[in-house]
């Protein structure tokens, strides 16, 4: 499967990233751009986008960039750093690029922007290959 594939495929049975409203919008071996509206349901308490809906969008952007080329991965450590408040209405999307590849690891630079093009968050992901192809699991 090519990598546009092998995304689609995970993004089918992947239940959350589709109900968050994700749209796989551009896909390549090692990399993926996604886009996600703000829905009502995402705000938290003080009226902006609860900091795990950023990072969840943060982390389909790892999986469907470090699974695309067909060899299953897993996120082994992540964090986010939030640069700037999300709210209802926003649109977002999320540029995963590969950092570093080791036959057992990969890195990931993930940048969350507005409608803006405002950067609202930056992410790192640590993946670990499990050995194992997407399709097997």
């Amino acid at each position: 499967m090519t990598p546009k594939e092998t995304a689609e495929f995970m993004f089918g049975k992947d239940l959350f990233s589709q109900w968050m409203g994700i749209e796989l919008i551009d896909i390549k071996e090692n990399y993926c751009f996604l886009k996600m509206p703000v829905k009502p349901e995402m705000i938290n308490g003080l009226g902006t986008v609860h900091g795990g809906v950023t990072f969840a969008f943060a982390d389909s952007a790892l999986a469907f960039s470090s699974n695309n080329s067909g060899e299953a991965a897993v996120a082994l450590n992540c964090y986010i750093n939030f640069t700037k408040a999300v709210r209802d209405g926003d649109v977002l999307t999320a540029e995963s690029i590969l950092l570093t590849d080791t036959r057992k690891t990969a890195v990931y630079d993930i940048t969350i922007k507005n409608q803006n093009d405002e950067v609202v968050a930056g992410f790192r992901g640590t993946v670990y290959k499990i050995g194992k192809k997407v399709t097997e699991l």
